[in-house]
């Protein structure tokens, strides 16, 4: 098992779904401490890396890390936006309605409202470029999930975990 010390994020080693920190994510807004990965879980022939990741690429992720959290609260606004217009576009027409999902309707017509069902972090991934992939279980879809893309501190993509 491949595994290195670093300052920032300490005990780095080979886990489940490529290499984690040895620190967690914890934020008021979410349900439970988030494991964080570090690089990709795949390379470009679909293998599990293997190789951990160099000291230059784990400075690069702290840099990526510590300005998103240095905008934690716009990336949770905009979180809650993108996920709430997402639910809007493609579930409301299910949730809200009786006649299709034999339930009384869940109400849902607010950020705030919609938020409660996205508040489960499975994992974070830092990755190169400036880019985050936070995968979220959805409540309301949990054989999917939510992923979203972030890249400089912007969601780019929110789709099924594992699309985008």
């Amino acid at each position: 098992m491949s595994k290195k010390e670093h300052v920032f994020w300490g005990r780095v080693e080979e886990d489940w779904a490529g290499f984690s920190a040895g620190i967690t994510f914890v934020s008021n807004y979410f349900d439970k401490e988030v494991i964080l990965f570090l690089g990709e879980e795949y390379d470009e022939e679909g293998e599990e890396i293997e190789t951990t990741p160099t000291d230059k690429e784990l400075t690069a992720y702290q840099k990526t890390y510590m300005r998103f959290l240095d905008h934690i609260e716009d990336i949770i606004k905009k979180i809650k936006k993108e996920t709430f217009y997402r639910y809007k576009k493609l579930y409301a027409h299910y949730y809200e309605n009786e006649s299709k999902s034999g339930e009384k309707p869940l109400q849902i017509d607010s950020v705030e409202k919609h938020f409660k069902y996205i508040t489960t972090i499975n994992y974070i991934r830092i990755l190169e470029n400036d880019e985050i992939k936070i995968l979220i279980h959805y409540k309301l879809d949990s054989e999917h999930g939510l992923e979203l893309r972030v890249k400089n501190n912007q969601i780019v993509a929110i789709g099924g975990i594992a699309e985008t």
